[in-house]
């Protein structure tokens, strides 16, 4: 015990070393750049070359940094010992779910495989029909290819999977057999971006299937290879080289295409997003072979489905910022035409799935939600009893009208329930995760902070019982607040980690999201960006003023569209927290849109090219509101080489700006994955690591030491 004691305090003492050495020097080289009559230097433009060999040489210069910091930490082989067990002994978790005629499709992600799989099952209570479709696992040892998503011919016995690799989210379409689970001799290439995403929808007889295809090679300039999206039709057996176009050659640059046949594939639906700000067009393909435009990006109709009576679902937020649910017949295919069958109401009506003789709807109350049942026509509405504080997160029609739907909670791990008018009441099937460990003695409180304007932002927060609010409790503060996003309740066992050390887990719901409908969503993008900022410091000042924690013991995290958020906020109010963890975050808002999923932002954040909306850009942009002779906090910066969502540039760009202005003795670390990009398709291997990194240095900065021993038995 003592030679254990004493390596760990020889350890500490070599992190605290560690501590004290300067990161690795990074040149200015600096270039001008304009914006209506704005000259903005930039001294590290030339990061954002991923090719560069002096890129790469500084790039691994900050890892080894990194690394250095990060493995001299005592705890954090602890820290992946225990996360690697806690995932072994996880129970398999069933997502993606798609119903088709006596088979059910799902992704099954089961630790210790490295990526989920497709499997089969004749239902949701027979899990000894579980049929392994596909394993990635068994294509790469390496675990770095993964599914991206997949799409069942209407009579199951054929499946479409798009396959990518490194987490790169550049798939290529594949074909099997569901039967025999050997794969066809069909293969279509790069139907799957970052950008623009991808999908694909079949014909009714499964011959052939409609699916997203980009640009090839000398079509068009290189530039655009990832935008300009259409749909084609891929005849099974066929060549590639001899699809045929269907639709697609007048959408926008930034169009974003998603697919869904009919119960009966007589008709396919085309849902067209304009990038990624939330405005959406829809187009049918009628049984003539003819596509109809049924919808235009102004008329504010969010979601569509394709019902088995006949008639078109549609969520409108036209007159209506919370949501109704419209029915159009496919004989009158005429937006005017269409009855409100579902009117708007206090919740924010975010998803509806149609069923025989039901449709169900999925509302969003402020964060959790509530599901609901309808007759077609509206009436003999029924609220379907979920756990409170809790959220479903899939709807699944099955064939004799029923539901089924998987619900979580911060506490408790996703369960599938089914449900039908002959039960009443929701049952649990099959299909229920398990915790590795328990989390009886945590509770879950919503409060309200006050945001600088008045508006009151819940707070969802994770304490143990007991919990004295006295200023001194390690806290984690999450938020997104971006794309009509909602933070719902969401299970990761991994917070038991942070629970053990005494910590309070809290998550923000934020303007910019979608949890109070389109107003809050909108009262965030473009130029309101602020507001997201606003809202979130305005949730740290609660938390420090309620007693929950203090700005030493406060710790903020953000990835992706939340990393810009983490960016601002450290910029903005570099004192009101110790540590920020921030992961694929966009920082230089000033270039991002010259990269191609930044284009696609465009509509989200606003462009430079718009003075008005580059001057809020300016306003907020992380990078450029780095102040030199400040202190700033301690920092994880986390990205990886493969991410075509945000360009890894975005995160060494700010490494390298705040590493020279920063005067504080506190780290500021940049750690990059080269076998990852924006997350998903990330191996488990890899996420382990990365988590056990975050909590090390969380661990570290906010001085949570050694769990009791009471709490490392449980």
């Amino acid at each position: 015990m003592k030679l254990l004691f004493s390596l760990l305090l020889a350890l500490a003492a070599s992190a605290l070393a560690q501590a004290a050495q300067p990161p690795p020097a990074t040149p200015k080289k600096p270039v001008v750049n304009q914006y209506h009559g704005v000259k903005v230097q930039d001294d590290y433009q030339w990061l954002e070359k991923n090719d560069d060999p002096a890129v790469q040489a500084w790039s691994a210069a900050q890892n080894k940094y990194a690394r250095a910091y990060l493995d001299r930490l005592p705890e954090r082989p602890l820290i992946e010992q225990r996360l690697t067990k806690l995932y072994a002994e996880a129970s398999p978790t069933y997502s993606s779910m798609v119903a088709r005629p006596g088979r059910l499709f799902a992704l099954k992600f089961q630790p210790p495989r490295q990526q989920p799989m497709l499997v089969t099952l004749a239902s949701a209570d027979d899990l000894k029909s579980e049929k392994v479709i596909l394993d990635p696992n068994e294509l790469d040892a390496q675990g770095t290819t993964g599914i991206d998503w997949f799409a069942p011919s209407l009579d199951g016995k054929k499946v479409a999977i798009s396959i990518s690799k490194g987490g790169s989210e550049d798939g290529d379409l594949h074909f099997y057999d569901v039967e025999s689970t050997k794969a066809l001799s069909d293969t279509i290439a790069h139907v799957q971006f970052p950008t623009a995403g991808g999908s694909a929808a079949w014909n009714g007889d499964g011959t052939g299937i409609f699916y997203t295809r980009f640009p090839i090679k000398g079509e068009r300039p290189d530039i655009d290879l990832h935008f300009y999206q259409q749909i084609y039709f891929h005849k099974l057996g066929a060549s590639e080289s001899e699809d045929t176009y269907s639709l697609g050659k007048d959408f926008p640059r930034i169009a974003e295409i998603a697919l869904e046949s009919s119960h009966d594939g007589r008709h396919i639906l085309a849902v067209v997003a304009n990038g990624d700000g939330g405005d959406f067009a829809h187009y049918l393909r009628t049984p003539e072979g003819d596509w109809k435009q049924l919808t235009k990006f102004s008329d504010q109709v969010k979601q569509a489905r394709l019902g088995r009576d006949g008639a078109l679902y549609l969520i409108s937020r036209a007159d209506a910022p919370r949501g109704k649910v419209l029915r159009l017949p496919f004989e009158h295919l005429d937006l005017s035409a269409a009855n409100v069958v579902v009117p708007a109401g206090e919740a924010v009506i975010e998803e509806i799935e149609p069923a025989t003789g039901a449709l169900y709807v999925g509302d969003l109350l402020g964060g959790p939600s509530q599901t609901r049942r309808f007759d077609l026509d509206g009436k003999n509405g029924k609220t379907i009893a979920i756990p409170s504080i809790s959220a479903v997160q899939e709807m699944v029609a099955l064939e004799e009208g029923a539901l089924l739907f998987k619900d979580v909670s911060y506490v408790e791990p996703n369960v599938w329930y089914r449900y039908d008018m002959a039960t009443a009441e929701p049952v649990k099937t099959a299909l229920r995760g398990t915790s590795p460990v328990s989390f009886d003695d945590i509770e879950v409180v919503r409060e309200l902070a006050t945001s600088h304007d008045g508006t009151r932002i819940p707070l969802n927060i994770m304490r143990r019982k007991g919990t004295k609010l006295d200023g001194n409790n390690p806290t984690l503060l999450y938020a997104y607040g971006g794309y009509g996003i909602s933070m719902t309740p969401s299970f990761d066992f991994a917070r038991r980690l942070w629970f053990d050390r005494g910590g309070v887990y809290v998550v923000a719901n934020i303007r910019g999201g979608g949890e109070f409908g389109e107003e809050w969503h909108k009262a965030g993008n473009l130029t309101k960006k602020q507001n997201v900022f606003d809202d979130f410091i305005a949730a740290e000042h609660y938390l420090i003023k309620q007693g929950y924690t203090s700005p030493e013991k406060l710790a903020i995290e953000g990835g992706s569209n939340g990393g810009l958020l983490m960016g601002a906020v450290l910029t903005q109010h570099p004192e009101l927290a110790r540590a920020v963890v921030s992961l694929v975050g966009i920082y230089d808002s000033l270039r991002t849109e010259l990269e191609p999923n930044g284009a696609f932002n465009v509509t989200e954040f606003g462009s430079v090219k718009d003075p008005q909306q580059f001057r809020k850009l300016f306003a907020y942009s992380p990078y450029h509101n780095v102040h030199e002779g400040s202190k700033y906090p301690s920092i994880l910066f986390l990205t990886g080489e493969n991410d075509g969502r945000v360009a890894p540039y975005n995160s060494r760009k700010m490494t390298a700006r705040l590493q020279a202005a920063n005067v504080s003795a506190n780290p500021i670390l940049l750690r990059t994955s080269a076998s990852s990009g924006h997350g998903h398709g990330t191996a488990l291997s890899e996420r382990i690591k990365q988590q056990a990194d975050i909590l090390a240095f969380l661990f570290d900065q906010l001085g949570m030491g050694q769990q009791t021993a009471k709490t490392a038995a449980r």
